[in-house]
């Protein structure tokens, strides 16, 4: 996959743009972390410098490789064991739609799996979100239970290198 966009660890001054979009409500509208109030710069800040110094965690800025522009957040949290969950959001609207879930996806699945030896990752995706259902399971991701509002799902390394094996053969054979 030619990827259009790139991860970095995220930085204390991506508040700059990050509180903006967490009073955003359609980009909460599918997710069960909603702020209860306003978030100012401050807040945002503060939040950010108390979470990217936690072991178990690792959050990636999403970037634009063209002009570098920070367009969303995608994280593996909860590390246990060889396990993590999965979260992902775009946070500038205007790249809705356009593939940024799916390769930041697929980067951080990577990373997860390759750098940091885990052995499956698991995610909550709101029943309406079909978008994301449909990224997470072209990239391997199965359910494994079914709730009212959310639907958990969770990918293994092994199946994960088989949807990336399907993938780098079907590149070839349409070359």
């Amino acid at each position: 996959m030619n990827n259009s966009i790139y991860l970095r660890v995220l930085h204390q001054d991506d508040a700059n743009i990050s509180y903006a979009w967490r009073n955003n409500p359609l980009i909460w509208e599918f997710t069960k972390f909603r702020a209860e109030r306003y978030i100012t710069f401050e807040i945002e800040s503060a939040w950010i410098k108390n979470i990217i110094n936690r072991g178990n965690e690792y959050r990636f800025a999403i970037c634009m490789k063209d002009d570098g522009r920070y367009v969303g957040n995608v994280q593996l949290i909860d590390l246990k064991g060889h396990s993590a969950e999965f979260h992902l959001f775009i946070g500038d609207v205007s790249y809705w739609g356009k593939g940024i879930g799916k390769e930041a996806t697929d980067l951080i699945l990577q990373y997860g799996f390759l750098n940091l030896d885990l052995h499956y990752i698991y995610l909550q995706v709101h029943r309406e979100n079909l978008p994301a259902m449909s990224i997470y399971k072209k990239l391997g991701f199965v359910v494994v239970n079914d709730t009212e509002e959310f639907v958990n799902m969770e990918i293994q390394r092994d199946s994960y290198q088989k949807v990336i094996i399907a993938s780098d053969l079907s590149d070839i054979s349409a070359a």
